[in-house]
Formats: structure tokens, C-alpha cells, sequence
């Protein structure tokens, strides 16, 4: 899709389009949509992290609480959203050892215990190794530390979504 195009959709058709940018958080795109018209794809996605920042710290953790785990319970049901399918697969998490997957589910269950939240990362990019080195490493973090690492890495996964779906 064009800027034109996005800056030309209605209400009705900007949110089906871009409703899921933010995990299961449409109200983001709905806040985004009043920054309209975009001057450039940049502008849109600064408008994108720019509902998430300027919202209540409830929102914001409501937010990260959307989030699926990585490789987890949801993945495997076939619960997960295109976008977080298409991610995960990207980075391998569809393809993982026995051994692999027990070690992502310990550790998704140690990091929601201790922070009441999934464990994020922009998986573009990333081998699973690193994702798992990543989780590893964070999983020891303290609750602001890791509040604040999580909301910069969805604001890397909206970019890239946005990117994906806006001609630049």
C-alpha cells in the first residue's frame, strides 16, 4: 500500500488495515489514525510509537500483556496472529529440537512469574540461539529494566510491521 492510499482510507478501513499493528491493541492504530495525513512512511510509524509512549502505564502493560509467548502454548494451538506467525516461523521458533522447546517453555514461565509478563523481542533478524541467549540473559533483569526493554522492542516490531505493509 501506498502513503496515499493509507492517507485516503477511511476510519473503517485504516483500522482493517492496520488495527493489528500492535498486538491486540487496536486502540493504537486509533490513536495513530488523528496524526493523519502521514507526510512520509516515517511520520506514520512515529505516530504508531508515539500512541504506545503517550499511554497510561496501564495500557502500555496491558500492551506487553498481549503479547504471545515466544514458541509457546498459543504457537502450537495455531492460536497466534499472522503477523506473530509469520515472525516466529522467520526466526525458527516453528522448527524447534524437543530439547529447544523445553527450554523456551522454562523460560517463558520463569520470566512471566517474575515479571507478570511475556518476554518480547523483535524477532526479525534473529536465530533462535540468540533469541534463546537473548531470553537467557534478560530473564535475570529487574521489573524496569525489562518494562522499558519490552516497550522498546514492540516499538521495533511496529516499524518493522509497518514497514512490511507501507511502500517507503
Amino acid at each position: 500500500m501506498t502513503l496515499a492510499e493509507v492517507n485516503a482510507l477511511t476510519r473503517e478501513a485504516f483500522m482493517a488495515a492496520f488495527g493489528g499493528v500492535a498486538e491486540h491493541s487496536a486502540w493504537v492504530a486509533e490513536r495513530a489514525a488523528a496524526a493523519r495525513p502521514y507526510a512520509d512512511r516515517a511520520a506514520m510509524v512515529l505516530a504508531f510509537q508515539r500512541a504506545v509512549l503517550d499511554a497510561s502505564d496501564d495500557e502500555r502493560m496491558a500492551l506487553l500483556r498481549a503479547h504471545p509467548d515466544l514458541a509457546g502454548r498459543a504457537a502450537l494451538a495455531g492460536e497466534l496472529t499472522r503477523e506473530s506467525t509469520q515472525e516466529q516461523a522467520g526466526a525458527g521458533l516453528d522448527r524447534l529440537t524437543q530439547e529447544e522447546y523445553a527450554r523456551f517453555q522454562t523460560l517463558n514461565d520463569a520470566y512471566r512469574a517474575r515479571f507478570g509478563m511475556p518476554f518480547i523481542v523483535a524477532v526479525r533478524g534473529a536465530t533462535k540461539h540468540q533469541i534463546l541467549a537473548a531470553f537467557e540473559n534478560r530473564v535475570g533483569g529487574t521489573r524496569e529494566e525489562e518494562t522499558l526493554t519490552a516497550v522498546a522492542q514492540v516499538l521495533r516490531i511496529v516499524r518493522f510491521r509497518l514497514e512490511d505493509a507501507v511502500a517507503g
